[in-house]
C-alpha cells in the first residue's frame, strides 16, 4: 500500500462521524443506504453526503447505485490492507 493512499485512508478514519458510519456498516451485514445513516447521526443531508464520500475517495465504501438510491457496502480488503500496512510499523 502506497503512503498517499495511507494518509488518505488516516484522514478519513480520522473523523468521529466516519467512525460512527463504518461501525453501523458492520453492524448492518456491511451495507447501508444514504437514507439509513440518518437514523443513527444527526448531521444534515450534504453533511452525510460529505462523510460517505471521504469514506468512498479512500476506498473504505462502496457505492452501489441501484436506481435512484446508492447503497454504501463495507470494503473489508481495503481495512485489511490498511490494517497489514500499520502491523509493519510495529515490527
Amino acid at each position: 500500500m502506497d503512503t498517499k493512499k495511507v494518509e488518505k485512508i488516516a484522514k478519513a478514519l480520522a473523523d468521529p462521524n466516519r467512525l460512527l458510519i463504518l461501525k453501523e456498516l458492520k453492524k448492518n451485514q456491511d451495507c447501508l443506504y444514504c437514507s439509513d445513516v440518518y437514523e443513527f447521526i444527526d448531521l444534515t443531508q450534504p453533511s452525510i453526503s460529505h462523510h460517505l464520500k471521504q469514506l468512498s475517495d479512500a476506498e473504505l465504501v462502496i457505492p452501489v447505485k441501484e436506481g435512484r438510491y446508492v447503497k454504501y457496502r463495507l470494503n473489508a480488503s481495503m481495512i485489511d490492507q490498511y490494517v497489514e500496512f500499520l502491523q509493519t510499523l510495529k515490527s
